[in-house]
């Protein structure tokens, strides 16, 4: 039977919700399941995770030098506590991105990202090609799997578990090469763009920064994520960390709306598992009212306003 041990996301004080989505990958795989909290003063976020159904225990390791999830700290303690277990999770954002490669270079064997699909305890399935092609992966008996589940593609696993919080002392040190210096967000007060159940994104055809202020008034009315596409991005309307697609954060929100998008292939491989997709765009001949469950020809310019009157 496996025995899976999943690192948890967080900030400190909330449990992101990947690390949710990544217990049920685990569950797919089969097994007993356990999660990592890593960190410092971290009894709430371990609370959270001991709430998370199918969790058997919880470790806790509380240090000084895990307070920021530095991959050069992280991942040293990862690889210690890797001992036992089969199986290593951690949520396809990037935070697992980031820690999990280092930590399977110390286990000395190769990492499978974005898992989409479980075909059995070593066998699993991907995306590649920006989504359309399935890879299938396998990998060894005798080696640890090292995987980040992709959030997109897993359901977040239901609360009402009860699961041991086991204190675990720290078994690394403080790397000593890298230091912590501080956090940014662009975003304000909206929900981040992999979490949030409602996200707005714009396209070029907003022309300008000062225009996309209209979007994120509506935004806010929604309490909706704010993302835009690679081209709105590359005209220097918005930051690159609000780029949604092959390139930037595959999301799957409820509810996705995109203005002025016209849907490039590579846009569409970050939206395509969100649950509704409301396109509104000029061209009737856009792309993206392929795959769109509504969409409305219309200048955004007309709509957005309106929008936000109906919203009050």
């Amino acid at each position: 039977m496996s025995k899976i041990l999943i690192i948890a996301e967080h900030d400190g004080d909330t449990l992101n919700p990947g690390t949710a989505k990544a217990v049920s990958c685990a569950q797919a795989i089969g097994g007993d399941i356990d999660i990592l909290v890593l960190g410092e003063d971290i009894t709430e976020v371990a609370t959270q995770a001991a709430a998370i159904d199918g969790v058997t225990t919880v470790h806790a390791t509380s240090a000084a030098h895990l307070a920021a999830p530095l991959a050069a700290n992280w991942a040293a303690e990862i690889a210690a506590a890797a001992d036992g277990y089969s199986h290593v999770l951690a949520p396809s954002s990037t935070f697992g991105k980031d820690v999990l490669p280092r930590a399977a270079a110390l286990l000395g064997v190769n990492m499978v990202s974005d898992i989409a699909a479980v075909d059995g305890e070593r066998s699993f399935k991907r995306p590649v090609y920006a989504g359309n092609a399935i890879a299938e992966v396998s990998v060894p008996d005798g080696d640890t799997v090292v995987a980040t589940a992709r959030t997109a593609s897993w359901p977040a696993a239901k609360e009402g578990g009860s699961a041991t919080v086991n204190e675990r002392p720290a078994a690394s040190e403080d790397a000593g090469h890298t230091r912590y210096v501080g956090l940014e967000s662009g975003g304000g007060d909206r929900p981040d763009l992999q979490t949030a159940r409602i996200v707005l994104s714009g396209g070029r055809a907003f022309g300008s920064a000062e225009n996309f202020e209209q979007l994120y008034t509506v935004a806010d009315k929604l309490k909706a994520g704010v993302g835009a596409s690679r081209a709105a991005v590359d005209a220097g309307y918005v930051p690159n960390d609000m780029q949604v697609g092959q390139t930037g954060k595959i999301i799957a929100p409820e509810l996705y709306m995109a203005f002025g998008i016209s849907g490039a292939i590579q846009h569409i491989t970050g939206i395509k598992d969100a649950g509704t997709i409301v396109a509104v765009n000029k061209d009737a001949d856009a792309p993206i009212f392929e795959i769109a469950d509504i969409g409305l020809v219309a200048d955004l310019f007309t709509v957005l306003p309106e929008l936000e009157q109906q919203l009050g």
